[in-house]
């Protein structure tokens, strides 16, 4: 694929960036407007992109002409609409947007201006990772990114044979994002963008949750450090995993809901939210945990808005909220419901085979079991380097909440390791501290998420004076969501990432908290507060804001598998070697298995793997130059009852990954097979 149509990117953000300018609110009480702006431009973008690469895919036609098609059509209808802004309000005085974000900084403090200043650096930073590592997650190895391979071979969404079932039931959305930047630049090189763009949603959108919760300019600026400093948050922007990109739109819903507390709903409300949830559902269905509480909030408001003009208006409210529901669920439905099609008709249940939806669900609900869950997530959730510091691997200061964990266990009757709480084969409880993108914990914004939403449900009052009960429901919402949480998704050592939605709305309440801490008191509370008491509290609260400042350091300098100094630093190892950096014996082994593809110069190859083994690299080596494809890749298993796979005898040669067994098993009797550790290839004889 031509590298010129590399500039064609600029088209999408072309395009929301007029959106953003057509769609700011008009009002002037709207709560940071600029930001809802975003949110509206997000979700408009967000939702063209899922349902262009749906109807092209339809249509068989994903291609790089109809993408581009489809984009000039996106850019030329947003700047129509900002055109129509324009000469309906005159043209936009920039200048004084200039000078209030101007005005904002000289009048900030010197701390608000640090806490600013950290975050904007480590946006950078993490800028500048995400654009020099290539793609190295396990998970992306395994299905995200084969997926859009696959997806671009066959120029259309429909299902393929295959041997790893979460290439076709995993929902795709993050993935169909991806998918626009490798039509339009032949490669992977921009896919850690996306992420990284949702983390910048992710602390701006936190930040205007708490600003609707009452809280002032520090307060919104403690959210966005917390948010930007969190490990997993640092090292997610720079991946290409899902989980931030979940958080984001997770985020999107929550500040719409927010909105909602104070002003009736309208119809481009109801759009945004059924777009948002929409984006959740085809992006991750644990967010729907979030999801579904931050609707009921946001019902119950609009409910309670009416409620106060009699049996007529009580009538208008209970219709107007209940024909808004439906608009949001339609809404949500078309959004995703083409992928949740395509997965019934090929497993017969939405929630694909029996095996996805025994492995992540949890399969006990009694008290007890729910309540060991909870515990279990909520120790690898703060687990902190305390076991590190001790002479075992797992040292006794480190391990001792979790031995206690499993003792309260059994003394209620629980099986800590149960299998129908604990996924697959893996044991609790495990090190979590490690900057390590799949499961990093966070215990400075985890401690500080849970203190802030308890003092929110307990005095509202104190945190935010300006919007106590809206911060009082919205705690509830946030317990409501962890409580799912736990109640719906075994435990597992990877864990940490799932609970990054949950994480991204709680941490609002911590800023608020902070903010409180450091509030200056009225002349009347200050004659009867304790000052020793206060400077506690703000040596606390200050000594909490540098721990997380040095996690976000600590992470974006050392985290792994992307990381700026050290072995492995992006800008010491070569391209190749940083997707190997989880399994470095791999690199060679790859290349070698692929160099005997090539010279025996076939152009169908099989291949032949597990559920869980990499099938990514093989779409690099076995492509041409240009970013085609230059060789038929076919699986010779699938895990699909209704796509058989591709027969051994139909194709060139054959490459295969993890057990040597599988990989004989399939081979046509009289060819070479010859493995190198992880990888092996088969070759039929040489012709004579």
């Amino acid at each position: 694929m031509p590298a010129a149509a590399s500039v064609l990117v600029v088209v999408p953000v072309l395009g929301y960036l007029s959106l953003l300018y057509a769609v700011r609110p008009a009002t002037g009480a709207t709560v940071a407007p600029y930001r809802l702006a975003a949110v509206r431009a997000a979700l408009s973008t967000g939702a063209y992109a899922v349902l262009t690469v749906e109807l092209l895919g339809a249509l068989d036609a994903l291609t790089l002409p109809a993408i581009t098609l489809a984009w000039l059509i996106f850019l030329a209808a947003a700047v129509a609409l900002a055109g129509l802004r324009r000469r309906r309000e005159g043209p936009r005085r920039w200048a004084a947007v200039r000078d209030r974000f101007r005005s904002g900084w000289r009048t900030a403090s010197r701390g608000e201006r640090l806490l600013a200043g950290t975050v904007a650096g480590l946006l950078l930073v993490d800028l500048v990772v995400a654009v020099l590592a290539e793609p190295n997650n396990f998970d992306s190895q395994t299905y995200h990114l084969p997926k859009i391979e696959h997806w671009v071979a066959q120029g259309s969404l429909e299902f393929w044979p295959t041997a790893i079932h979460r290439q076709v039931t995993i929902p795709p959305g993050a993935e169909y994002l991806l998918l626009h930047l490798r039509l339009f630049t032949g490669g992977d090189g921009l896919y850690n963008l996306v992420q990284w763009a949702a983390g910048v949603g992710c602390l701006l959108l936190a930040a205007r949750i708490a600003a609707q919760l009452g809280g002032g300019r520090r307060a919104q600026l403690i959210t966005a450090f917390l948010v930007g400093t969190t490990p997993m948050v640092v090292l997610q922007a720079t991946s290409t995993q899902t989980d931030l990109v979940t958080a984001a739109w997770v985020a999107c819903l929550a500040t719409l809901v927010l909105d909602g507390l104070t002003r009736r709903v309208t119809a481009g409300t109801a759009l945004a939210l059924g777009t948002a949830t929409g984006l959740i559902a085809v992006t991750k269905t644990s967010g729907l945990l979030g999801a579904g509480p931050l609707l009921v909030l946001w019902a119950l408001a609009q409910l309670r808005l009416g409620w106060t003009g009699g049996p007529s208006g009580r009538g208008r409210a209970v219709w107007r909220t209940g024909l808004a529901s439906v608009v949001i669920l339609l809404v949500a439905a078309v959004v995703t419901g083409p992928f949740l099609l395509r997965v019934t008709a090929e497993f017969g249940n939405p929630l694909g085979p029996p095996r996805l939806r025994e492995s992540i669900p949890m399969q006990r609900h009694d008290p007890g079991s729910i309540l060991v869950n909870a515990l279990r997530i909520g120790q690898t959730a703060l687990d902190t380097p305390l076991s590190a510091l001790t002479d075992t691997p797992a040292g006794v200061v480190g391990d001792a909440p979790a031995e206690a964990i499993e003792g309260g266990a059994r003394l209620i009757g629980v099986d800590p390791q149960d299998r129908a709480t604990t996924f697959g084969q893996t044991t609790f409880p495990v090190q979590a501290w490690y900057p390590d993108e799949d499961r990093v914990a966070f215990p400075i914004a985890g401690a500080l998420a849970l203190t802030g939403c308890v003092f929110a449900l307990v005095r509202p009052r104190r945190i935010s004076a300006a919007a106590p009960g809206a911060l009082r429901a919205y705690a509830v919402t946030v317990a409501v969501t962890l409580l799912l949480h736990t109640a719906m998704i075994k435990w597992q050592p990877w864990g940490n990432r799932l609970l990054l939605y949950a994480l991204v709305m709680a941490l609002p309440l911590a800023g608020l908290w902070l903010d409180a801490l450091f509030r200056t008191r009225t002349r009347e509370s200050a004659a009867t507060d304790r000052p020793a008491r206060r400077s506690v509290a703000v040596v606390l609260a200050v000594a909490l804001l540098a721990g997380s400042a040095l996690a976000g350091v600590l992470a974006v300098s050392y985290g792994f598998p992307r990381r700026l100094v050290g072995s492995g630093s992006v800008f010491t190892t070569s391209d190749w070697d940083t997707r190997f950096l989880r399994r470095p014996q791999w690199a060679d082994e790859f290349r070698w298995a692929a160099d005997r593809v090539r010279a025996s110069d076939a152009h169908r190859v099989g291949l032949v793997q597990q559920n869980d083994n990499w099938e990514y690299p093989w779409w690099l080596l076995l492509r041409d130059g240009d970013g085609g494809s230059a060789r038929e890749i076919v699986a010779l298993q699938s895990v699909l009852p209704e796509r058989p796979p591709a027969s051994p005898s139909s194709v060139d040669a054959i490459v295969c990954t993890g057990n040597r067994a599988d990989c004989t098993r399939l081979v046509p009797q009289g060819w070479r097979v010859e493995f190198r550790g992880y990888v092996g290839v088969a070759l039929p004889p040489a012709p004579r």
